[in-house]
């Protein structure tokens, strides 16, 4: 076999490229992923990995994407037509996957259920490192642990926490590449309208909800022993959940 590179080193969480794949950790929702991601492949959707099944050490076996990944996508949606380009891309996923239709009694890692009315599965982790970038086209979406069934408003407010950005000046410029401070309002704009949505009223609250299910979400899985979420809990995540959804409350000014 080829030699590992590894992608990621958590305790519990390794994940390394084999040749033209990347081997996970497998996890209790990784079969419904799987089906998520097969269906993906029969309706022509092109920018996600295909899985390839387990292999003999356990791992989920999924092809690599080639591309620019991590922390360097967040410089990818800095200006207008990097952040239009992602949003277009969870607009495209969200319809390619309308049509599927899980087993009833599907396991995902917010539980067991299936996409009601007016809902698809989400990719429940829709952020700029979840993104594979050549050039400034995305070309593909990784990391689909969190996938769940939820409204389409789900994706769409979780990633504008992290492109408008719900984030303070400071933060922006340090970590996130900005140039200068960001035109919060603006960009959700630019995000609403690429995405194709209506009209962005009710956006802002519905970033905040998501901030705080998100938090629950972590919460949950920690309890439950699941990794890396118990690590992260254990190094203070939590308190720093709140205090971005404090900050995001207090700021509502910026971006409506």
């Amino acid at each position: 076999m080829a030699s590992e590179e590894v992608l990621q080193d958590g305790a519990h969480r390794r994940v390394v490229r084999i040749g033209d794949t990347v081997r996970r950790p497998v996890q209790p929702w990784t079969p419904s992923v799987h089906a998520l991601l097969r269906y993906l492949e029969e309706v022509g959707f092109a920018h996600a990995p295909r899985p390839l099944g387990i292999d003999r050490e356990g791992r989920e076996v999924l092809t690599f994407v080639k591309g620019d990944s991590g922390a360097a996508g967040w410089a990818k949606v800095v200006d207008d037509q990097g952040l239009r380009n992602f949003a277009r891309l969870l607009r495209d996923y969200h319809d390619a996957c309308a049509g599927f239709s899980p087993p009833p009694g599907t396991t995902w890692s917010t539980g067991v259920g299936n996409p009601g009315d007016h809902e698809v599965v989400c990719h429940g982790d829709f952020g700029p490192w979840n993104v594979v970038w050549q050039g400034d086209q995305p070309v593909g979406i990784i990391d689909w642990d969190f996938a769940r069934p939820a409204p389409r408003l789900h994706d769409v407010a979780y990633a504008l926490e992290y492109v408008a950005p719900f984030r303070d000046d400071a933060e922006c410029l340090r970590r996130l590449r900005y140039p200068a401070p960001p035109d919060r309002r603006r960009r959700l704009e630019v995000f609403c309208n690429a995405y194709d949505l209506d009209s962005t009223a009710g956006i802002v609250g519905a970033v905040i909800g998501r901030q705080q299910d998100n938090a629950d979400l972590v919460r949950r899985l920690a309890e439950q022993g699941h990794e890396p979420q118990a690590t992260w809990v254990a190094g203070g995540l939590l308190t720093e959940l709140d205090n971005r959804i404090a900050w995001s409350r207090a700021h509502r000014h910026l971006f409506e």
